[in-house]
């Protein structure tokens, strides 16, 4: 193997914290419409809920104690709010209304496990994406109906929820897998661990080290990981740092920089990697799209078909 270590990746290439979960492993439930904030100076909360709350400030400042630990809330910061945690809040502003959003859900895992008990995170985050998510946060606020949730929330709230687990993750908890029974507990961790090596496919021997922390032995693992994603967790892993090449040669970086950014000292030896999982060399990737950008693919060539990249290799 010819390998370095990445460092300075291009903007945008970075898979997400929830990039190798399948698309219907999470259920999320809105157990309420959405509270739509506005407090006075003379507003004051003190209580906790049976289900998860996530608060975002638009406007103002809210002064909190989640737990035991005091919290500040300005605009564009959000707070997780644990199901069963006791808080208690105010406005400090005698001259300000404090605005903003507050959403009851719960957020599971294969519809069993709830997805925040399998992690570690940061429970009051300010949000890096603010200026996008603001527009979004204040539509939903508006058109949120009175008593019932509807579909398009549910969707629009996925959005702004998956970018609080954005900033606040810090790391998975694995541990608890011991406790599953064998057949729960080995999709479980193969699932933590396809999540854990998608969300950061540049970190040098990631593969190597999921498998060691997997309450199994090494062995037995990599086989019930290939038989249900097709590939080794190395495997897989080269291929996610594929996918993420194919996006920097995209944005036109050349081959042999593409290939230091993905961690790879010998462009000639990532060619080879890249033809293999993505079934096309780099050179012939850049050149399709080149093509597509001009508008020269035969018509219909491109509908409703995608090509590359084939899948992750075994």
């Amino acid at each position: 193997m010819d390998e370095t270590e990445h460092d300075d990746l291009a903007p945008n290439t970075a898979s997400g914290v929830l990039a190798g979960l399948p698309v219907r492993a999470l259920d999320l439930t809105l157990t309420r419409s959405a509270i739509r904030m506005r407090h006075s100076h003379s507003w004051m909360i003190d209580k906790s809920n049976s289900v998860h709350d996530l608060v975002i400030c638009l406007s103002g400042t809210g002064k909190y104690r989640l737990g035991e630990v005091p919290v500040t809330l300005t605009p564009g910061m959000a707070m997780l709010i644990p199901a069963g945690t006791r808080f208690v809040g105010h406005n400090p502003d005698p001259d300000q209304i404090y605005t903003g959003l507050a959403q009851h859900f719960r957020l599971d895992l294969f519809g069993q496990h709830d997805l925040f008990a399998r992690m570690s995170y940061r429970p009051v985050v300010t949000l890096s994406r603010w200026p996008m998510l603001a527009p979004l946060v204040r539509h939903y606020r508006a058109t949120a109906p009175s008593s019932s949730t509807t579909l398009v929330m549910h969707h629009a709230f996925m959005v702004i929820l998956n970018a609080f687990i954005e900033d606040a993750f810090l790391s998975w908890n694995t541990a608890q897998a011991e406790a599953l029974d064998n057949s729960e507990g080995l999709s479980m961790a193969i699932t933590m661990a396809a999540t854990q090596i998608a969300s950061n496919p540049l970190e040098p021997g990631l593969a190597d080290r999921v498998v060691a922390d997997a309450p199994y032995s090494d062995v037995y693992f990599r086989r019930e990981f290939r038989r249900r994603l097709g590939a080794t967790p190395a495997k897989y892993q080269e291929f996610r740092r594929m996918e993420i090449a194919m996006q920097l040669l995209e944005a036109g970086y050349g081959i042999t920089e593409t290939a230091r950014r993905v961690g790879f000292a010998d462009s000639y030896y990532f060619s080879r990697l890249f033809k293999r999982h993505i079934g096309i060399s780099p050179r012939g990737w850049q050149d399709q799209v080149r093509l597509r950008r001009d508008g020269r693919w035969p018509r219909g060539q491109e509908d409703g078909e995608v090509i590359y990249p084939r899948r992750p290799q075994p």
